[in-house]
């Protein structure tokens, strides 16, 4: 059991007397950046957790979050958990029907809603939410209904009186590790999501596990981008605050270039697709670059992966090759960590697998990627890559406290204090998700070497069987052919049919320009990837980005596709995994086709 004093409560309470005048959250208001110190935001977690307690709310009851990032988003979270009440994330891309199904599951009595989208979301299902008692608008709307359970922040707070201090003091004092801390539920390619219920002491050995591994140091600056509504952000915020960094929320990621030069972070936790995309747009303008520019380009990034490999190898570097790594950071590699604000320590980054070429590149430029492995499940991490001596091929060793090992199917099973409690409501399906010896079963498969690297090779649910017999791992092909820079998106098929093949959604920025480039005259998206050109384009990169596949893993036919897979049109999961069996019904007819036109060329 972790220890006490790692209780996030706790630790809170303790940065809040010791940080007093030190900031601790950084928000935007009108555009600009604005501070709020760490006495300012402990009087708005008393003030709210005393309101809550004036509004009837009980211990371990349920509390619903349902936002965009705002600091008001960790206030409301921690005035629940000073309540030792239980915080409820929704994200705020869900629709109203899977808002309401997570209302009535968890049986939420107050719900927190940031902007009009969320508003009108929940006054939608409210008729339908008969547990519900209030709906508490933390951002600015448009229109704030006349709905009855409706009431702004402000008035919500307004309702904190004296008789509540006595009870949240019992609370605060009573307040226990084996408390529940959050139901987290996780979206699913398939399926009816399911409440993962976490407690303190799982955070706790979070934690302690990443207070032996990382070096966040106290006023470190962080960019809190990701969802709050995920794990892996609102764990990592836990982790900001307890160390007495200071977390800036970006409520609108398509900010994030901007933000990125104005906050200029030390940390920031990111899921592969932006180091993707990052990879892709400087590798689009080498490209197109002259050719002197390429080579200085070609010759600076040899010289980081050198210095890199040195330090992933543990060994000092040559006198020569700290000379010529010197002159390649100053013409180069420092313009190119720029684009990140310049002033990275580390990056952790989770949420799927990061293709090696990528992770090596960035370490190559000198940004400190620690590519981290874990699940909703397991309260994020459960592998991290090393500072130093690590294999870039790998998932990183094991956390402090998880005991991993491979089981049936080179499934990977994880042990350990960060492993959660159980789905909640859902004994039978917690029962199956364990070994009889306690171990949780991930659903992926992978292996551990000698030197004990964790290695994730698929993804057990989602492995497909082509009519040959043969084996598929599709987010293997999507991470080659996906880091492309003229391609945004791919979904490949191969379930039950004879080959591989993919939808694959373009990158239009890039490919509109090059189109710009060639002449090519279009009227529309769906004109110009009609094109003869832009076929045998992707189709000469698709083929040169998989030679290294086994040819019964390499795409054979494809589709250009004009507009992107979303959340709004359920192809995607919040954290953008791709739901496969949403894509295939919706693109029923141009996947048919594709086989369709290969029968037909056989004969």
């Amino acid at each position: 059991m972790a220890k006490r004093e790692f209780h996030i409560v706790n630790r809170i309470r303790s940065q809040v007397e010791r940080l007093g005048d030190q900031v601790a959250l950084r928000h935007q208001v009108a555009g600009q950046w604005q501070d709020i110190r760490w006495s300012e935001f402990g009087e708005q977690i008393q003030q709210l957790a005393l309101a809550m307690v004036g509004h009837g709310l009980n211990v371990q009851d349920k509390v619903g979050i349902f936002s965009n990032n705002m600091p008001r988003w960790t206030v409301a979270d921690f005035a629940t958990l000073y309540n030792r009440a239980v915080t409820v994330p929704i994200y705020p891309t869900n629709t109203p029907q899977q808002a309401a199904y997570i209302i009535n599951d968890a049986g939420i009595r107050i719900l927190f809603v940031g902007e009009q989208a969320q508003l009108d979301a929940a006054v939608s299902v409210a008729g339908d939410c008969p547990e519900l008692e209030h709906i508490v608008v933390m951002g600015e709307v448009e229109s704030l209904t006349e709905h009855p359970l409706v009431i702004r922040f402000d008035d919500f707070v307004a309702a904190a009186d004296s008789a509540a201090n006595e009870t949240l003091a019992q609370r605060l004092d009573e307040a226990a590790m084996d408390d529940l801390l959050t139901l987290i539920y996780t979206s699913g390619t398939t399926g009816t999501p399911k409440g993962v219920m976490l407690d303190y002491a799982n955070i706790a050995s979070q934690i302690e596990g990443h207070d032996q591994t990382l070096a966040l140091e106290e006023g470190d600056v962080s960019l809190c981008f990701l969802p709050l509504s995920h794990v892996f952000e609102r764990a990592w915020t836990f982790y900001v605050l307890h160390r007495g960094g200071v977390n800036c929320y970006l409520a609108d990621t398509n900010l994030l270039k901007e933000a990125l030069a104005e906050v200029k972070p030390n940390v920031m936790a990111a899921v592969p697709r932006v180091y993707e995309k990052i990879y892709s747009t400087v590798h689009d303008k080498v490209a197109r670059a002259p050719f002197q520019r390429k080579v200085i380009f070609t010759w600076a990034v040899n010289m980081g992966a050198r210095m890199a490999l040195a330090r992933q190898e543990c060994r000092e570097p040559s006198w020569l090759l700290k000379k010529s790594h010197a002159l390649a950071d100053k013409l180069v590699l420092s313009k190119l960590r720029a684009i990140l604000g310049g002033n990275i320590k580390f990056m952790p980054c989770g949420g799927a697998k990061l293709d090696e070429s990528i992770g090596r590149f960035f370490h190559a430029i000198g940004i400190n990627v620690k590519l981290g492995y874990g699940m909703t499940e397991t309260t994020a991490t459960v592998s991290c890559w090393d500072d130093k001596c690590f294999n870039p091929d790998s998932i990183g060793m094991p956390m402090p406290g998880a005991e991993v090992k491979i089981g049936d199917n080179n499934e990977i099973l994880v042990r350990g204090p960060m492993v959660m409690r159980g789905y909640y409501n859902m004994p039978e399906e917690t029962a199956k998700n364990f070994t009889e010896d306690g171990f949780l079963k991930t659903g992926d498969a992978g292996h551990i070497d000698a030197d004990g690297n964790l290695f994730i090779t698929d993804r057990i649910k989602e492995l497909m069987k082509t009519s040959g017999g043969k084996y598929i791992a599709p987010q293997v092909i999507e991470g080659t052919i996906g880091k492309d820079h003229f391609i945004e998106q791919i979904a490949v098929i191969a379930d039950t049919r004879k080959f591989v093949s993919a939808l694959i959604v373009p990158c239009f920025e890039t490919l509109e320009e090059h189109a710009r480039e060639l002449n090519i005259k279009y009227q529309d998206r769906m004109e110009l990837i009609k094109h003869n050109q832009i076929i045998e384009l992707i189709e000469k990169r698709v083929v040169e980005l998989q030679k290294d596949l086994a040819r019964f893993e390499q795409v054979k036919k494809f589709t250009l596709l004009p507009s992107a897979f979303s959340m709004d049109k359920g192809e995607l999961t919040p954290t953008q995994k791709l739901r496969r069996k949403v894509i295939q019904d919706r693109y029923h007819q141009q996947i048919e086709r594709m086989y369709e036109e290969s029968h037909k060329a056989a004969k």
